[in-house]
């Protein structure tokens, strides 16, 4: 076609969307921002940032389920993002010392990584996993052979929740394959059955899926979608006697623990933990599986959390997610090659997973968190962070009770809720969020962050304990 037919064409269906939305705009709603809307509908189409905040939030009331509890700022609507930096519809700049929740490791917009994910964008995208792609087999190399020894086999999928629900799929079938199921007769077996419950701990989070929800502590998160999977039994976090009750030899399946909980309030465990873990499971012919979506990949200083504590807190199966591909959607499974062989073609699958435009940011990630000094970085500069935070604030302030943490994340845990410091941080700039029982404010940068940034957060969040 001619250029001059392809402009045609185009403005062909920008006056369809465009009538489209003067359709809508006629309804009888009676909405500021719908009337805004109905002002520059074709603008609006093309350039979402000529929308105020408050008129996305009309929309996304309409239309848009709700997710969090608190979250959605009134008018608040950001269109940009550079290096450790967001900027709302009315241009006014914060300091994202939330991340996108601990996702964006190398902060917003980073050149380099824009460079790269650009090109594949205009090579490939998606084909499949019917196909091989060089983004993803390079990808599983890099993985394996960050967290070698142990991992030998990684699997693909797109979050962390999917990572969790991989994880319990393949603990239970590597059961079933070690076990081998004995014979039945009328639906009864004739011997013992393969473990199928799993070990979980207080404060834990995995996700909102079914598998995960249920490995996940907080009833309020699981009473709504009851009954969730059965057999899940919760210890006490960093407790081996507690951890040892409720690990059971012929019954207990495998064990789910963050080295680093994340949700749960920014708790560290301890070597002895998970060494004893480690230890308990070989006993109890159990997994050990560690969840790493939210501490791994570099935000405790370490590639993988787990690293702190030496090769006898290795695991069988790690899961990993939000920083992978530094903001673009990806979860990963890694294991070990005799949980690897338990698992048949077929087995479990998805569609989107572990394609060429998500793995090259995977690719770019890994690249960058082992530039040499990355990592003793992150631990410098976490260490600043918290010795700052305890001196101005810990130290200083009446309500609260510990500041804590590894590496880039860190928590500060009060007597009350934390939402009053969050929302006055953010009246002044600053992104921070919470943890725990909402009692908690975390703090997760981009891994990028310089000690000038912690220095505004830190001025900031002494400003609001001192009003608080």
């Amino acid at each position: 076609t001619t250029q001059a037919g392809v402009t045609r064409a185009g403005q062909l269906r920008l006056g369809e969307r465009a009538g489209r939305s003067e359709v809508l705009s006629r309804r009888p709603r009676g909405r500021q921002a719908r009337r805004r809307i109905s002002a520059a509908p074709s603008r609006a189409l093309r350039n979402a940032s000529s929308l105020s905040g408050e008129a996305v939030q009309e929309l996304e009331s309409e239309y848009l389920l709700g997710t969090y509890a608190g979250a959605r700022p009134a008018g608040l609507s950001f269109v940009r993002g550079e290096g450790c930096n967001l900027y709302d519809a009315a241009g006014k700049k914060y300091l994202d010392f939330s991340s996108g929740i601990a996702v964006n490791c190398l902060g917003h917009s980073d050149p380099q990584w824009t460079s790269v994910v650009g090109e594949q964008l205009k090579t490939l995208v998606h084909v499949s996993n019917l196909y091989s792609t060089e983004p993803a087999a390079l990808l599983a190399k890099e993985l394996c052979e960050a967290a070698s020894p142990w991992a030998k086999k990684a699997f693909f999928v797109n979050s962390g929740t999917e990572a969790n629900e991989a994880a319990i799929k393949f603990a239970r079938k590597y059961q079933k394959t070690k076990k081998n199921d004995p014979p039945s007769v009328l639906g009864l077996p004739l011997g013992k059955k393969a473990p199928t419950h799993f070990v979980a701990f207080s404060a834990g989070f995995h996700g909102r899926t079914m598998g995960a929800l249920a490995l996940t502590s907080k009833k309020n998160y699981r009473t709504p979608f009851e009954p969730v999977m059965p057999g899940v039994t919760f210890a006490d976090y960093n407790d081996l006697d507690s951890a040892a009750r409720a690990i059971k030899k012929g019954k207990t399946c495998a064990v789910f623990v963050e080295p680093t909980q994340g949700e749960g309030g920014v708790n560290s465990t301890t070597k002895e933990f998970l060494t004893g873990l480690r230890k308990l499971c070989d006993e109890a012919g159990a997994l050990l599986i560690y969840d790493e979506v939210q501490c791994g990949l570099g935000r405790t200083g370490k590639m993988f959390a787990h690293q702190w504590y030496g090769e006898g807190a290795h695991p069988d199966i790690m899961t990993l997610a939000k920083p992978l591909a530094a903001g673009l959607p990806i979860g990963s499974v890694l294991m070990t090659d005799e949980v690897a062989a338990a698992i048949s073609l077929g087995d479990h699958g998805s569609t989107f997973a572990g394609g060429p435009f998500v793995c090259t940011s995977g690719l770019h990630v890994m690249s960058r968190l082992q530039e040499s000094g990355f990592l003793a970085d992150v631990v410098s500069k976490g260490e600043y962070m918290l010795n700052r935070i305890k001196e101005e604030i810990g130290q200083k302030s009446a309500v609260v009770k510990e500041v804590r943490g590894k590496g880039l994340i860190l928590g500060i845990e009060i007597e009350g809720s934390a939402g009053a410091i969050v929302g006055k941080a953010r009246d002044k700039g600053l992104l921070v969020i919470t943890a725990g029982e909402g009692n908690v404010v975390r703090l997760v940068p981009p891994l990028v962050v310089g000690r000038k940034e912690i220095d505004e957060c830190v001025d900031i969040l002494k400003q609001c304990f001192d009003e608080l």
